[in-house]
């Protein structure tokens, strides 16, 4: 971002957040010692609708793509950390706090790191020396990191990937041998930093997050650096039993927290389906507010769940309808325009409702 850019964009934001109304999702979650977050792209920021609300409204950010192999390595020589860094800058001007994501994917891979041919020993040093590099660029910058993201499948059986087996880092049919190495790796990086395990569709009771719970277990006798997982929740309305999410995730956060980790939302979407018009219906927004009211009083149940983060936060940039090609949308708290939904008002009330239950 350019000089003029970033003055203009931080004077409007300035502006806004001085004239914004007494409550939102931020000031109420500050006072009940929650973080609510959402993921951000750096280049979106020059708009100031988009900044103005950003700033007002959370206390937390993630970058969505700007901290992972793709974007931080284009060639094996080379770092580039402008996006990210132009994120912590944001962050740093507007006293959010910055999580990152994420340091070991099986996808969103450059090119030259899967098609390298290289050794398991050569990947091993690669991997190690790309956590130290990068944890040591954000180092009291970034206070919490998805370490390993989406390691598991729908079974709970670690997942094929370069990281693992394919040639993977030298724990190949050693089960979740890879994950605790680089957990342990991330601690010697940045010791002061927060761990996570972060996963998709692990957020109810399945197999996988029976996996998930036996493996923090694990770690958690045996001394593994862990201080979180991560629960993404994209979640589909079509698919969406409310009162059953609700039991289910508030299960699943006792009993992780439990261990003593703590839980944080990180990718909840609600989306629904759209008529030819990339409309949805008002009852569909209706019951989209249930679940997202659903899902907070899941978090705030437990002191241990300390963060609910939302994949984006207005309609107008979101994976799902490029992901589902039109056929669904609408997944956010805010429209288009920034307006909020009433899946936002939901989320603010049950916040504002939860405080007494938390202390």
């Amino acid at each position: 971002m350019g000089s003029f850019a970033s003055a203009l964009t931080f004077s409007l934001v300035s502006t806004f957040v001085l004239t914004s109304p007494a409550q939102n999702l931020r000031q109420a979650a500050d006072q009940d010692g929650l973080l609510v977050s959402t993921a951000v792209r750096p280049s979106q920021l020059t708009e100031p609708a988009y900044a103005s609300t950003l700033a007002r409204e959370f206390n937390m950010v993630e970058a969505e793509d700007a901290m992972k192999w793709w974007v931080l390595r284009p060639d094996a020589a080379t770092y580039d950390f402008g996006q990210g860094d132009e994120l912590v800058r944001f962050a740093q001007a507007h006293g959010m706090k910055v999580r990152g994501h994420c340091l070991v994917w099986g996808r969103s891979n450059p090119e030259w790191l899967t098609q390298g041919h290289f050794t398991a020993l050569q990947l091993s040093r690669l991997l190690h020396e790309h956590i130290d590099r990068v944890m040591g660029h954000y180092a009291g910058q970034v206070f919490a990191w998805d370490v390993v993201n989406e390691a598991l499948d729908e079974n709970g059986n670690v997942r094929s990937s370069i990281w693992y087996d394919e040639p993977g880092i030298g724990f190949s049919g050693h089960g979740t041998e890879y994950i605790e190495r680089v957990l342990r790796w991330a601690h010697e990086a940045d010791p002061h930093a927060l761990l996570f395990y972060n996963e998709a569709e692990g957020e109810g009771l399945n197999r996988k997050s029976d996996a998930i719970y036996a493996m923090v277990n694990d770690f958690k006798r045996r001394g593994v650096p862990i201080d979180g997982v991560g629960l993404q929740m994209h979640i589909s309305l079509a698919d969406a039993d409310i009162p059953a999410i609700a039991a289910d995730i508030s299960t699943n956060i006792a009993r992780l927290t439990a261990l003593g980790v703590q839980v944080q939302i990180t990718e909840l979407d609600v989306s629904l389906p759209l008529d030819s018009s990339g409309l949805a219906r008002a009852e569909d927004l209706s019951r989209q507010a249930d679940v997202y009211r659903a899902i907070v009083r899941a978090c705030l149940n437990s002191a241990g769940c300390t963060a609910i983060q939302t994949w984006g936060f207005t309609d107008k940039y979101s994976w799902i309808g490029s992901h589902s090609r039109g056929a669904r949308g609408q997944a956010l708290p805010f429209d288009r325009t920034y307006q909020p939904k009433a899946a936002y008002r939901a989320v603010l009330e049950e916040i504002l409702a939860g405080r007494s239950t938390r202390h």
